[in-house]
């Protein structure tokens, strides 16, 4: 059977499933199309020439290469298609967003045919998708004198790609549909155990919350033809969790626009709104699809005659509704005035989402097309030996005479680029900034991927200090979906010049660290900026944004990032820590503590936790900084001491050695280079020439959380609180309770310990309570199976030598393997310990599971539902977050433990401690 016939029963068996041809990217398969378009007595020539012209990937895909040298041909002459003009195939390229289009375009603008160079050159304007390579050709061709290379250069110089393009409208109507009640996790609109699917955008689009959704948001299409459906979370706020591009995807697939006729399942400019906003991390997805994000503020704070907030009787404010968006209102968004109107009555100001720079990636038809843009303008402007005419917004440039800089402006003022003030930027400017360190994970890696070849980058940008594939989210279970993924993934991060978990020419062992663990390794300087395919990219040292693919993409393909300088809340710690109480606690009670301290007002939403917290290496210190995603900040800084910080790069060095000496080290010598970086970081600290990254005491900051280490006396539980009448108020991750408050009797079904919020000190604690238990009671019975993921190997290797290890396997039941990989994914769980393959496991929620239905009590992140354990008809699956003390325990007894056994069990064991500085952390 030749490839176009297997490919036709792919087909077949997607009609099956509701399915369009899936979009080709093949070289192979579109050659053979084409061979049967050139035979017009084929009778597959129709079916081929609409997969030739509506159905192939466009960028750097094998399948565009064939497609954009046919095109030639057809250009030429030198093929005829009678279905094809000449015309319509300067069209077809005008779509296929640079690559072999831009190659084959300037091949025909430089050359010898005047008719053909001008035609092309007309095409050639509209394009903005052009690398060094590309502009390279047109500086020579116009440094010797080509007339055709000049039009094109004073076009870019003006940048007609952009202003040419049609103006935004003043009214957008819109139809709501409320997607949720509460927070709507991202995962509602991409599920993680969907993570296989992302790459194919129409399968992946039918998980988009749920069937019934979606046939009510078509009937809302069909009532409302000539509006948008504008997805809402009510009372909450839209996409927390992660970037999660594919969620955006999703939502414009349903929702947004056709971003070209010739290219399916691509869809841009989605439309989401949220009573208090949007996640930070999914705005930024939002823009990059050239989308609109409202701050709805439909739902505000009761008050009374004097103007205090009145509250429920657990201390909740009561809310009370400022209009209504319920599913089906007829909304107009103005974006002139920038104010959302119901009819004539005004509703709520929206120039936050209607900034210059938001308009610009709106009419642009997302944030890419500016990046690029910009860069283009500038080229060509210094090559004609003239000024860039003014044609996009200017940075916002904010710089406030006497004010004192915090940790993250100074990291954004060192790393700008482009900026137009030479006095330090405050919070509020808008900059460009070199990216230091890249990590793409491995069920977005794919969408990144397509990203890369869809804005023609073939290789990362030397700008970037190192970048790293991981293997982490698909470590748990080697099934099909994985083998048919991760290779082909690994291999083109690997080509693209990514340090990867897995070796493509399987030299190396598969590394399936948990990616934030090997990023905050790799990180080898605390000024660094780091862009992550991750919520939780959030480093201990320098900082870190959890990003969609496609920024991700960017940052591989410029090494720059776009974006504010964010606002900051410092952190600091007074009291002391109670010798039963492991640094979890601490973390889980500074979120408790912030939201008493401004009346339940999350002050760290949107904005930089720098936090002083000087005495915690960078393992013990990511602790806190990997759960600021759940705070729903938009990053966080550690402030270390001096010695510490030199201690968590001995440490970081110590990692990357064992990378190289893993033979992970790519010829550019990429973690080699980071050795000798951090060498000098370590050389400047000692010396005194640069001490460790401080603010300065006079820096502004939106607000200052003291977190009394006194009042922590005992374990703090992140509930999600499945009953909760107010369903807003459920799988927030904002309430936290004391041990105490379940009385020693809810029963725990599944216990997990993993997840990038743990460290070696986590594991060996497990270590030491399984002997204390087997010291005390003669043997180790589990009443509830407890899961034990370690999340890297250097951990797993380090817990050997120092003997953990051995006792971990005596009380185990199952270890993993990797010469015998699991190949399908466990359902049921016996009362035993299982050790598991580093990597995120039930975290993720992708592969594996707790049984529907589970009370789980696991140290990860995530709570939300169905993540880590869906429900039943009956009963709710619930997820809690503790320590790792508190999970252990719970498994051996099969129910939380009362704070008395919890003492007693942790008696004597060397739990993760933390004691404030004594040190002045500013300057």
């Amino acid at each position: 059977m030749n490839i176009y016939k297997e490919y036709i029963k792919e087909i077949e068996e997607r009609k099956g499933q509701g399915l369009h041809p899936k979009p080709i990217d093949g070289a192979e398969l579109l050659s053979e199309i084409i061979a049967q378009i050139k035979d017009v007595n084929n009778a597959d020539r129709e079916d081929s020439l609409q997969f030739f012209i509506y159905n192939t990937l466009p960028g750097t895909t094998p399948a565009a290469s064939v497609k954009a040298k046919f095109l030639k041909e057809i250009i030429l002459g030198e093929a005829e298609v009678k279905e094809i003009t000449p015309t319509f195939a300067f069209e077809l390229l005008s779509h296929m967003k640079g690559g072999p289009s831009i190659e084959v375009l300037l091949d025909l603008a430089l050359g010898s045919d005047a008719v053909i160079a001008k035609d092309t050159a007309n095409v050639l304007k509209t394009q903005v998708y052009l690398y060094d390579a590309d502009m390279d050709r047109l500086k020579v061709a116009y440094e010797a004198g080509n007339e055709v290379a000049r039009e094109i250069l004073e076009s870019y110089a003006k940048a007609e790609f952009f202003t040419k393009l049609p103006e935004i409208a003043e009214e957008i109507k819109v139809v709501t549909f409320i997607a949720g009640e509460g927070d709507i996790s991202t995962d509602l609109l991409s599920p993680g155990n969907q993570a296989h699917s992302r790459s194919d955008r129409e399968l992946h689009g039918k998980c988009m919350i749920t069937p019934q959704a979606q046939e009510e948001i078509k009937a809302l299409q069909a009532q409302h033809p000539d509006k948008s459906v504008m997805l809402i979370a009510e009372k909450g706020t839209m996409g927390v969790g992660s970037s999660r591009m594919s969620g955006v995807n999703n939502v414009a697939l349903w929702t947004g626009k056709q971003a070209s006729p010739y290219v399916p399942f691509v869809n841009f400019a989605p439309i989401v709104g949220g009573t208090n906003g949007i996640s930070p991390i999914f705005l930024t997805t939002v823009d990059v699809t050239g989308g609109i994000g409202l701050d709805l503020k439909n739902w505000v704070k009761k008050t009374d005659a004097n103007g205090e907030v009145v509250r429920d009787e657990n201390g909740d404010p009561i809310l009370e509704q400022a209009y209504s968006v319920a599913t089906g209102t007829v909304l107009t968004i103005n974006t002139k005035t920038k104010k959302l109107y119901n009819g004539d009555q005004e509703l709520i100001d929206i120039s936050k989402a209607f900034t210059p720079q938001k308009l610009e990636f709106i009419k642009a038809g997302g944030s890419y097309a500016i990046v690029f843009g910009k860069k283009l303008q500038t080229f060509a402007a210094k090559t004609l030996g003239i000024d860039a005419p003014l044609v996009y917004a200017p940075s916002k440039e904010v710089s406030i005479e006497g004010q004192g800089l915090t940790a993250v402006e100074k990291i954004f003022n060192r790393n700008s680029v482009g900026t137009i003030s030479k006095n330090a930027l405050h919070a509020g400017s808008d900059v460009r900034v070199t990216v230091n360190i890249v990590g793409s994970q491995d069920t977005t890696g794919l969408m990144t991927a397509q990203e890369l070849e869809s804005m023609a980058a073939t290789v990362i940008s030397p700008i970037v200090d190192g970048a790293y594939q991981s293997g982490c989210h698909t470590a748990s279970v080697w099934d099909k979906k994985a083998q048919t993924n991760i290779p082909k993934l690994m291999k083109f991060m690997n080509d693209f010049g990514l340090i990867t978990a897995r070796d493509p020419k399987g030299v190396y062992h598969s590394m399936t660290d948990v990616i934030h663990k090997v990023l905050n390794d790799i990180t080898v300087d605390e000024w660094a900026i780091i862009i992550g395919g991750d919520s939780h990219t959030r480093m201990s040292k320098g900082v870190a944004f959890g990003a969609d693919s496609g920024t991700v993409a960017l940052a591989l393909a410029t090494g720059e990032a776009s974006m504010p300088i964010p606002e900051s809340v410092k952190v600091t710690f007074k009291g002391t820590m109670g010798s039963h109480m492991d640094f979890r606690d601490v973390v889980h009670a500074t979120q408790a503590q912030m939201l008493h301290q401004f009346g339940g007002e999350n002050v760290f939403q949107g904005r930089v936790i720098e936090v002083h917290i000087g005495t915690l290496t960078a393992d013990q210190a990511f602790t806190f900084t990997d759960w600021t995603a759940e705070m729903k900040a938009k990053a966080s800084i550690c402030i270390s001491e001096d010695e510490t910080l030199i201690e968590s790069l001995e440490i970081a060095k110590g990692r990357i050695q064992i990378m190289i000496d893993k033979g992970m080290d790519n010829e550019k010598q990429v973690l080699q280079g980071l050795i000798d970086k951090a060498n000098k970081r370590i050389a400047e600290i000692r010396s005194g020439e640069k001490p460790a990254l401080r603010p300065d005491s006079n820096a502004k900051y939106y607000a200052e959380v003291v977190v009394d280490l006194d009042l922590i006396a005992e374990p703090m539980i992140a509930d999600p609180d499945v009953n909760n009448k107010d369903v807003s108020k459920r799988y927030t991750h904002d309430t936290i309770r004391p041990l105490s408050y379940y009385g020693g009797d809810k029963k725990v079904d599944l216990g997990f310990i993993g997840s990038c919020m743990v460290h070696k000190g986590d594991m060996k604690i497990l270590a030491q309570m399984l002997k204390n238990v087997e010291a005390q009671k003669g043997e180790v019975k589990f009443n509830a199976p407890l899961v034990v993921a370690p999340p890297t190997y250097n951990i797993v290797d380090e817990l050997k030598a120092e003997g953990d290890w051995e006792v971990l396997q005596k009380y185990s039941g199952f270890e993993f393997d990797d010469n015998a990989p699991k190949a399908a994914a466990r359902t049921e769980y016996e009362n035993m310990l299982y050790l598991e393959r580093p990597g995120c496991n039930l975290c993720m929620g992708n592969q594996e599971k707790a049984s529907k239905g589970d009370t789980v009590m696991a140290t990860s992140t995530r709570l939300f539902q169905g993540r880590v354990v869906e429900d039943t008809d009956t009963k709710k699956g619930e997820s809690l977050l503790s320590s790792t003390p508190v999970v252990v325990l719970s498994t051996i007894l099969g129910r939380t433990p009362t704070i008395e056994e919890y003492k007693a069990a942790v008696e004597g064991i060397n739990l993760t401690k933390f004691a404030p500085s004594h040190k002045l952390l500013a300057n």
